[in-house]
Formats: structure tokens, C-alpha cells, sequence
């Protein structure tokens, strides 16, 4: 029993090494690691070098900017997260046998979407399963969903990554939208070629082409190039301007709903649409985690009709 029980300590020190080494490789920093993880520096680099030591390989390349992965490392890499994946599957085979959800989920979303709807959503799943652990990063750009070790990515519009699965949130669209003062100072534009002589407020999202709009119509899908003397990587920003008699803005529906209903925008050019529909993504590999399958439902039910759910129905002719 004594053997028995020195094995399973150290097996369970060597899989909290694993993940002590996927998230070091994450980070690119053993600083930030080791504050994530709620462990010293200096444990850190003690249990880095004692994996080092059993593998007989070095892990890390360290300099005094920055931490960079091995090739030896690199193998090493896959090889722990699939391990540390293969346990965990393991354990979330054998969810529903239990009464209660645990581990750590990892998730990733943009900006907007994540303050104002996933956080709050994921607070309320984290009451229902207490002994959840969740990790929220908010990003000005696309997840590297595999490459970045998140286990959903909730982002809008189309998935082409062919190894990733995606699970339809909600339906939604991107609309074009101005202030009244903007429009009766500037005029309405007729028809899409006409955006070329207003002022675009550029808002450039975790996936969309810098000032081009592509949206569909009566004709079909169509491209205007559009320009504009302000432009911003958050959509908070481009709304306000747009409140405030700058310019035409895209945005998705569910971003300007309010505004749409109190009369501080109103749609332009209603014909056209971007289609912007709401995904969560995971790994194909992760498909079958009971958590995962447990928060993906969440989402989905809280972001249709919850008290944070996306308005995409009923506002601006939508």
C-alpha cells in the first residue's frame, strides 16, 4: 500500500508538472505561469527543471526578455497536452455519474461579446457548478483554439478551420447604421456604391477585412471599399461615434439594439446585411467533455433568451 501510494503522488506531481509546462509554453513567461497558477517563481523553475531532468531533454530556451519553446520542447508539447486531454476525457466520460461538474474550463471570446454577455453567463454556470473552474480571456483578435489551449472559442461569424467543430449559438447579422443628425446633414445613401462619399466608421473585428464591406442584397453579395477619418478595434468606440453624427458604421444588430429602439440610430440601407451568426468552437478532440457539452448548452439557451442574451429580432426592420 505504502508503494502504492508514493506511485499515485507521483504521478499526480508529474501531470500538475505537465500542466505547469503547457501553461509556462501558453504564457511564454514563468512569471505569469506561476501567478496563474497561484505558485512561486522559484517553485516554478525548480519543477520545470526536474521535468527537464526525467526527460532528458531542455523544454525552454530562456533569456532575460523572453521564454521561447524548444524543438525538443515542441514534441514534448503535444505530447502533454494530449496527455493531460486524455485524463480529462477520462474523468468527463464519467460526468454523469457524478451530481456535480469540475475542472477547468478555458474560453475565449471577443471583446463586446465577452463583457457584456459570455462573463455574466459563465458567473451564472459557475453558481450552477460550484466546483467549475473558468477562465475567461477577452481578445482583439481570432483564438488559436489548439495552439492557444482554449477549450471554446464563441465568436461571430463563419468557422473555416476544417479540425474545429462548431455549435450555432444564435443568428445574427451585421446592419449599417447612422445617427439621425448624420444623416440629415449628409442625406441617406440609395445604394451601397454610394457609401464610397460618406464617412465609414471603420471598426475592424477579430476576422473582417479592413475597410471593405461585403454584404448581401437584392443582387447578391456585393464589396464596397469604404474609407473614414476614425476607425478603432473596439466597437463600443465606432457606436458612439456613430451616436454622435461621425459617420455610417457595421455592426452586428444585437450591438446596436438598444440604440436602434431609443432612436439614436437608425438602420441605413436596410436591403443590406452581413450574415454575423454566433458560434462556439471547440476541438474536435474535446467534442465529447461533459463540461464542455454542459457550457456550450448554456450559452446557447442564455444567449437566445436569457437576461443576457443577444437581441437580434425586432429592432431596425430585423
Amino acid at each position: 500500500m505504502k508503494n502504492q501510494n508514493a506511485l499515485t503522488a507521483s504521478n499526480e506531481s508529474f501531470l500538475r508538472d505537465l500542466q505547469l509546462f503547457c501553461n509556462i509554453a501558453r504564457r511564454g513567461s514563468f512569471v505569469a505561469a506561476s501567478t496563474e497558477m497561484g505558485l512561486s517563481p522559484s517553485h516554478v523553475s525548480k519543477r520545470i527543471a526536474m521535468l527537464e531532468a526525467s526527460l532528458g531533454v531542455k523544454l525552454f530556451q530562456r533569456t532575460t526578455r523572453r521564454v521561447s519553446v524548444t524543438s525538443d520542447g515542441e514534441a514534448a508539447l503535444q505530447w502533454a497536452q494530449k496527455i493531460l486531454d486524455d485524463v480529462q476525457g477520462m474523468a468527463d466520460a464519467f460526468a454523469d455519474r457524478r451530481t456535480e461538474l469540475s475542472g477547468l474550463l478555458r474560453i475565449s471570446t471577443s471583446l463586446r461579446l465577452g463583457r457584456k454577455h459570455v462573463s455574466p453567463i459563465l458567473a451564472m454556470l459557475r453558481e450552477r457548478h460550484p466546483n467549475l473552474e473558468i477562465w475567461l480571456e477577452l481578445l482583439d483578435r481570432r483564438a488559436d483554439l489548439v495552439g492557444e489551449n482554449f477549450d471554446i472559442d464563441v465568436r461571430v461569424g463563419e468557422v473555416y478551420e476544417p479540425h474545429l467543430i462548431a455549435h450555432k449559438m444564435v443568428e445574427s447579422a451585421r446592419i449599417l447604421c447612422a445617427s439621425p443628425a448624420y444623416l440629415e446633414r449628409r442625406g441617406a445613401p440609395a445604394e451601397l456604391g454610394e457609401l464610397t462619399q460618406h464617412d465609414c466608421l471603420l471598426f475592424r473585428g477579430r476576422d473582417d477585412r479592413f475597410g471593405v464591406w461585403r454584404l448581401a442584397g437584392p443582387d447578391g453579395e456585393k464589396s464596397v471599399k469604404v474609407t473614414g477619418t476614425v476607425a478603432s478595434n473596439l466597437s463600443d468606440i465606432v457606436v458612439q461615434w456613430a451616436k454622435d453624427g461621425y459617420g455610417v458604421v457595421m455592426v452586428s444588430i444585437w450591438d446596436v439594439a438598444e440604440s436602434l429602439r431609443a432612436g439614436e440610430l437608425v438602420r441605413v440601407l436596410p436591403d443590406y446585411q452581413q450574415s454575423a451568426d454566433v458560434w462556439a468552437v471547440t476541438a474536435e478532440r474535446l467534442s465529447s467533455s461533459a463540461k464542455i457539452q454542459v457550457c456550450i448548452e448554456f450559452l446557447r439557451e442564455q444567449l437566445t433568451c436569457g437576461p443576457y442574451a443577444l437581441v437580434t429580432r425586432g429592432v431596425g426592420g430585423f
